[in-house]
């Protein structure tokens, strides 16, 4: 079960969950707005999203570094998005089919520990199912990637676009579910 300074960590600093959500919302909009994009042009924007994202998970881990296992799961997960963003920018070039196999591995990995976190949350706060479907939605978007990985361009970037725009808005839910309790708890009784 979660301690009472990491759920308040989380509500303190529900603006990163905001964060991630508005990035993936905005990475979302773009693979659907310009769905014929290159595959080069897709690996670089999932690169800078994927590294928004790391980046975000890491600042999550710092804030919450009382609590090993809470710090460990943001901290591996943004671990791992850097790494993810960090190849996509460095091969953009990549074939399509190797995006894929990128974007599958990220987004199973990262649905497994939205899903984790959102079980450990269960018995704490209210509506933590938001970060559990976030967390199945990656799973399924990165086992359908993977069952179908030479899927044309067009197809994939939609694919993602949908996933991300979604996932995006749980994860802004889920922020701004925390401010509201953050405030609540705040607001002096009356």
């Amino acid at each position: 079960m979660l301690s009472q300074t990491v759920l308040e960590g989380m509500h303190r600093n529900w603006w990163v969950f905001v964060l991630r959500g508005a990035a993936a919302v905005l990475f979302g909009v773009i693979a659907l707005i310009w769905p014929g994009v290159t595959v080069g042009v897709l690996v670089f924007l999932f690169g800078i999203y994927a590294i928004a994202d790391g980046l975000a998970s890491l600042i999550s881990s710092w804030l919450h570094r009382g609590d090993p296992v809470h710090r460990g799961h943001h901290l591996g997960e943004g671990l791992l998005a850097l790494l993810i963003g960090i190849l996509a920018l460095a091969w953009p070039g990549v074939t399509a089919l190797a995006l894929i196999v990128l974007i599958a591995i990220w987004a199973v990995l990262t649905g497994v520990v939205e899903i984790s976190a959102a079980i450990r949350l269960r018995r704490v706060i209210i509506n933590e199912w938001f970060l559990g479907l976030a967390g199945v939605l990656s799973v399924v978007v990165g086992i359908i990637l993977f069952a179908d990985p030479r899927a044309g361009a067009l197809a994939i970037a939609i694919i993602i676009g949908i996933y991300a725009i979604v996932f995006g808005a749980t994860m802004i839910a889920l922020g701004v579910r925390l401010k509201r309790w953050h405030d609540q708890a705040a607001s002096p009784a009356a």
